[in-house]
């Protein structure tokens, strides 16, 4: 560590002193300062851009130079005429200013297209090969070098703060849904040009009438000789481990056509890459993109399938997956675009963990619990887009999605205070989303906007747990007895109503939730001027859910008994559910939007009518209607046009759905069960947030900051009952009648100079809750403080080393705990890369973890992986690799956790060292 990081401080250091500095100032004919003009020196001798800038709004220039060397110095602006001047550097730094004249004939466009960055309105455009070392396989590798990009830690892609919401290839939307199978995939060498879309909306009408600053998306440029030819490249692999043979498969083909895209991404491996998690097919391609504001109102719509754990190399010990995804567009007239996938994921993976667990709740013991976990997930999902543009007043689109899934875990458990245990969950839900949209511009002043929603959803989650029991000490004569005869579960099968005259307890759970949900709303645009116009908001969500279960015990002989629950707090003794729940809101609001100087202001609210009913096992009815009315306001400052704050609150409500309502007794797991609440209350919100951003290409910094806080009120919370003596838990929910709050907030800095680029953030977040544990109410309080920063040359033609460290406090303050809970995360990481002699590729990261408590260290572990690849030349189709992971055989990572009811220490078990050799072929 101590080496590389004396090697990058040299780095830095001889960058600095080997360069001067060519400054100045561009006006036009009659003495104005020019901003935003394109200044590039081309090394004469090398032939390639050294360096590139812009002016600020002063007109002034920078560029850093070698010393001792011939430039071809051009400035470009669109409407003047180029400059092109030689420049022969010394050794001290140069001043110039330069004077450009009107020209209609527009020279210089065709500069512009050589520049690394350019920026046209709201689209910034990235040269990639400008930004390439060689060393780059896939988008990822050359996004994370771009200015003002970077990939998060859940792989997607985030530029200037805010997470972009769709990628595009030459105009085609790629793989709806997800960013990470663009960036995964798609090869470096195909990438001509990298085109961000700030202020990004699909419909142009509307972009005059609304505010996008949120929204972000990325189009790909190809480069020509990747046209109508099939291109992509195809990766096998094979190796070993500890445990057993590794195999690797991936093909990866693509075919763009001005009139039609096809894109086949395929994946069989063991090696721990995962292309498509479990987690990610969920939330594919479903996503409904409102082109309009939310008007307030929030519906939990929960997740009632199995409780699979994500997996990946940091936390799995086995991992199998399968994938085989097509892609497609067709455009068989300028009118007409149709698009869509099909996508068939298969992950199977094996996980250990175990967990130490402290109690808040002091009269509950401590356990250790020892879990194996196998998993298995199926998805099948699918998406069709039609966009019908008829004219440029007239807009259609249509959307269908799907997913459709099988998956199966089953646990074994070794817990401390109740013995061995048995889990098995499986369930095949699915679910179907449609949209339909049209836009519609009667004139200059008028602008209609129809969006309806439907989901249709079905979920059937079974579970069945078995718990060892010796039926012969369920009843101790006396105290002393209890602790060395009673199993641990005994007292809880008492409280269930459970038959404890078994060798086995054989608990099932069947369970049946479908959802049938329409969003419908039409927006109305009157422009009364170019500085202002209104938006009057109409529309209804309509949603209707049944939900269904049965909680039994099975004998020892087969025979399956209804149990009779008697739990303190929980006022239900129902082991089956049949609940119908019905939900309306009918809702019209207006929005006022203004621009004046640098300010936009949008005022606006909107009024609800609510009304929800809920009935129970066919006679017991509950409803709830009301009146609300929701305001919102949002100021936008445009300081420039690459920086801006915006102010925004938010009045919101958000209502659970069936499965917190439906009262009759859940088991959620072997040590949790839960009954839900048939007079429940929506939650409502204040939100008030605060964003600054600014990204100066004239001084090659960026600077990102938000502030968000938020009060709820009436939110929807849990008290948490537990067994005398044991970690088994009841629950039910209730609505806290107090506020809950949080206040968070993050700043990033970023910097480059010369070659080396520096990055400094942190956050904050204090989240003050109530929980209630026994039926008694306690004040949790977090807070969360972060400091990370990374520091890393990028050199064209020369190694390049990364270094970064994150720095995290985390304080618990419950007022049931006579002590706090104080954590320190500490997290540096070593990242390297070089292309050497034009064949030879060398990447390498290391990273370190240390989480203390009180001072003292509870946990450690470190990862290294790296690999080598070697391939004749640049242009080869042939690359030959050899990968490592987790070189240092670290078998184990460990992990602190705090929840509103215990203390955890997680060890996880992960995938063992692997060593693999590979093939790449490129098309």
């Amino acid at each position: 560590m101590k080496k590389i990081l004396l090697f990058t401080i040299l780095m830095v250091s001889w960058v600095s002193t080997a360069q001067i500095t060519l400054r100045g100032v561009v006006k036009d004919s009659i003495g104005e300062p020019l901003e935003m003009a394109n200044v590039i020196a081309i090394d004469n001798v090398a032939k390639t851009i050294s360096s590139f800038g812009f002016t600020d709004s002063s007109g002034s220039f920078k560029l850093d130079l070698k010393r001792n060397t011939t430039y071809n110095v051009k400035i470009s602006y669109v409407g003047f005429k180029e400059i092109s001047e030689t420049v022969q550097t010394k050794e001290e730094s140069i001043v110039k200013n330069y004077t450009m004249f009107e020209d209609n004939m527009l020279d210089g466009i065709n500069i512009v297209a050589k520049m690394p960055v350019t920026i046209k309105g709201d689209t910034i455009v990235y040269n990639a090969d400008s930004f390439k070392n060689g060393s780059e396989r896939k988008l990822k590798d050359v996004l994370d070098k771009l200015p003002g990009v970077e990939i998060n830690d859940d792989g997607q892609i985030e530029v200037e703060g805010k997470a972009v919401e769709k990628i595009m290839i030459d105009g085609k939307e790629f793989f709806s849904g997800d960013t990470k199978l663009a960036t995964e995939n798609i090869p470096s060498n195909a990438v001509d040009k990298i085109q961000v879309l700030r202020n990004y909306g699909d419909v142009s009408q509307l972009s005059g009438v609304q505010n996008n600053q949120d929204r972000v998306a990325i189009n790909i440029k190809l480069k020509e000789g990747k046209k109508n030819f099939w291109f992509g490249d195809v990766l096998a692999g094979a190796g070993d481990s500890p445990d057993t043979g590794l195999y690797l498969f991936q093909p990866k083909l693509f075919y763009y056509t001005p009139k039609y895209t096809i894109n086949i991404i395929g994946d069989v491996n063991n090696m721990g890459e995962v292309v498509l998690s479990r987690r990610d097919a969920r939330s594919f391609g479903g996503s409904f993109q409102s082109q309009s504001p939310s008007n307030g109102t929030n519906i939990n719509i929960a997740d009632a399938g199995i409780g699979f754990l994500n997996a990946s190399t940091r936390n799995a010990n086995r991992i199998e997956t399968k994938l085989a995804a097509l892609n497609f567009s067709y455009s068989p007239n300028p009118k007409l675009d149709l698009s869509g996938f099909l996508i068939w994921s298969g992950n199977s993976n094996g996980q250990r963990n175990i967990n130490t667990i402290d109690y808040i709740d002091p009269d509950t013991p401590d356990d250790v619990v020892d879990n194996s976990t196998n998993q298995t997930s199926n998805n099948g999902l699918f998406r069709f887009s039609t966009i019908y543009k008829k004219n440029i007043n007239n807009q259609l689109n249509y959307n269908v999605s799907g997913r459709f899934s099988n998956e199966f875990r089953t646990d074994n458990v070794n817990s401390v205070v109740l013995s061995d245990i048995v889990e098995t969950e499986k369930a095949t839900p699915y679910t179907i989303n449609q949209d339909f949209s049209y836009f519609y511009t009667a004139n200059e002043k008028n602008i209609f906007a129809l969006e309806v929603q439907h989901l249709l959803q079905d979920e059937d989650p079974f579970y069945l747990a078995s718990l060892e029991n010796d039926p012969f000490n369920n009843n101790p004569t006396n105290d002393e007895d209890l602790e060395d005869s009673e199993d641990g579960f005994d007292d809880t099968a008492f409280t269930l109503g459970l038959d404890r005259s078994n060798l086995y307890y054989n608990l099932e759970q069947d369970r049946r939730v479908k959802t049938n949900q329409v969003d419908a709303k039409l927006d109305y645009y009157y422009i009364l001027n170019d500085k202002s116009n209104l938006n009057f908001v109409t529309g209804t969500i309509l949603s209707s859910q049944n939900y269904d279960s049965r909680f039994f015990q099975i004998l020892d002989d087969g025979s399956e008994v209804d149990p009779t629950p008697a739990i303190a707090g929980i006022d239900s003794s129902e082991t089956t559910n049949d609940t119908e729940y019905n939900f309306t809101d009918i809702y019209a609001g207006l929005r006022y939007r203004l621009k004046t100087g640098i300010f936009t202001i949008t005022p606006g609210f909107t009024v609800h009518s609510y009304n929800s009913n809920n009935t129970q096992y066919g006679s017991e009815t509950f409803k709830d209607t009301f009146f609300k009315v929701l305001p919102e306001f949002e100021t936008i400052a445009q300081f420039k046009s690459s920086e801006s704050l915006t102010f925004t609150y938010k009045q919101e409500v958000n209502f659970t759905d069936v499965n917190q309502i439906a009262r009759g007794i859940v088991a959620n797991s072997y040590s949790s069960y839960f009954a839900g609440n048939a007079d429940l209350i929506n939650a409502s919100f204040h939100n008030v947030s605060l964003f600054y951003r600014s990204f100066n290409l004239f001084n090659n910094s960026s600077v990102f900051a938000r502030v968000n806080y938020r009060k709820t009120i009436d939110q929807v919370n849990s008290n948490t009952i537990f067994e005398d003596n044991s970690v088994v838990s009841s629950s039910t929910s209730i609505n806290s009648p107090f506020d809950n709050e949080s206040f968070t907030a993050f700043a990033r800095l970023s910097k480059t100079i010369r070659k080396i680029t520096a990055r400094i953030g942190g956050n904050f977040s204090f989240n003050k809750s109530y929980q209630f544990i026994n039926s008694l109410e306690n004040t949790n309080e977090n807070v969360s403080r972060g400091f990370n920063t990374r520091i890393g040359t990028n050199f064209r033609k020369a190694p390049n080393v990364s270094l970064s460290y994150n720095l995290t406090y985390n304080d618990q303050v419950n007022s049931a705990r006579t002590e706090d809970i104080n954590t320190v995360t500490h997290a540096p990481a070593i990242n390297f890369d070089a292309y050497i002699w034009n064949s030879l590729t060398l990447t390498s990261d290391f990273t370190f973890n240390e989480v203390r408590q009180e001072g003292s260290k509870q946990s450690s572990f470190n990862i290294w992986n790296a690999k080598l690849a070697y391939r004749k030349d640049k242009d080869a189709k042939m690359e030959y690799e050899l990968v490592g992971s987790n070189l240092l055989g670290t078998g184990s990572e460990t992990s602190v956790g705090q929840s509103i009811i215990s203390f955890n220490v997680n060890e996880r078990f992960i995938m063992p060292r692997f060593i693999s050799l590979r093939l790449r072929y490129q098309l």
